[in-house]
């Protein structure tokens, strides 16, 4: 059975998310968290369908928060960052496929908790009526970006990282992702974004640093300020996709998205990101920070997606929390009819 992951552009039947419970999210300003986690749900569901994992203690909470038109669904869960612990939806001749990675909290990251993520991604899997397609991969939603048409993005600090698949080579990860979600040419970026790869972070996850918004264009992160770490990292993932070809055969064309004004808060170095978006439809769910490139960042998304709206919600917080809105997203692609 061959297996195609599409380009998040393409028609979603809907957008799945998890309500954050974990202390290490929550900390000492859950009412803060929940009500971003909420902004976005209640952004997203004006565009297409929200289905939101509730751990049952917090479904009070949530009601409060969310739009009446958010579905809630009981399951239990760690957290909420539902891109790297919910499944990736595929598509094949029997319909929708669904692949659930191993989950273990990003490396097993000693703050981290995931004795229920760990099987969260069959939440979803089985209320989609998706089949099942089990990996042996360590890796998550974040982890990845494709184009839709075979071409993938990953980091190779995430899927070699020996926190996740120990003696794992290029060539083992890029069968993986070939016998599950179709890829055929795999662009390995040196790393992600310096916040990114500290001690609360992903170990650097693609979706912060790099994506497609149409097949042989990619938006990246550039950090245009020398004073910040992260300007050698966007020198480094240029220098990469200069010479990358996609599963086509074609050169890139590489957009600079640059990175907000603001270059630390009060632990250190920032990594907010405008490549954190959601591709909904219609719709672009982008991140904000109250930062005088969002103006910039906000019209280069318009060209990047012709047609769609273009959302814009205070993203701060979840940065703060160690991502961003895609980060707690995860699109089920609707299929197409004549399947």
């Amino acid at each position: 059975m061959a297996w195609t992951m599409p380009a998040e552009s393409e028609r979603h039947d809907r957008t799945w998310m998890a309500w954050p419970s974990a202390e290490y999210t929550l900390g000492d300003r859950a009412e803060e968290a929940w009500a971003t986690w909420a902004a976005v749900a209640n952004a997203i569901v004006r565009f297409e369908p929200v289905t939101m994992i509730v751990a049952p203690e917090h479904r009070e909470t949530a009601q409060r928060h969310l739009l009446p038109e958010v579905e809630l669904v009981d399951g239990a869960i760690d957290d909420g960052w539902y891109r790297d612990s919910g499944p990736t939806f595929v598509l094949g001749e029997r319909g929708l496929g669904a692949v659930n990675w191993v989950f273990n909290g990003w490396g097993g990251q000693d703050w981290a908790s995931w004795d229920n993520d760990a099987t969260a991604s069959l939440i979803a899997t089985a209320a989609s009526g998706a089949e099942r397609i089990d990996s042996s991969l360590v890796n998550e939603g974040g982890g990845i970006h494709t184009d839709g048409q075979g071409t993938f993005l990953v980091t190779r600090t995430v899927q070699l990282d020996p926190g996740r698949n120990p003696g794992l080579t290029e060539a083992d990860v890029e069968a993986e992702l070939a016998r599950t979600l179709g890829a055929r040419a795999v662009i390995w970026l040196p790393r992600g974004l310096t916040r990114d790869s500290e001690r609360f972070g992903t170990r650097g996850h693609v979706d912060i640093v790099a994506t497609f918004p149409s097949p042989g264009r990619v938006l990246v992160h550039d950090q245009r300020d020398p004073a910040h770490p992260d300007f050698e990292v966007s020198r480094e993932v240029r220098e990469s996709l200069a010479d990358a070809v996609d599963a086509e055969g074609r050169p890139l064309e590489v957009i600079s998205l640059p990175a907000p004004a603001v270059l630390r808060d009060h632990e250190g170095w920032v990594d907010y990101s405008y490549v954190n978006h959601l591709v909904c439809n219609g719709a672009v769910i982008g991140c904000a920070f109250d930062d005088p490139h969002d103006a910039v960042a906000r019209e280069i998304l318009a060209e990047a997606y012709p047609g769609r709206e273009i959302v814009m919600v205070d993203a701060r917080p979840l940065f703060a929390r160690g991502g961003g809105i895609h980060c707690i997203t995860q699109q089920q692609p609707s299929v197409p009819t004549d399947r």
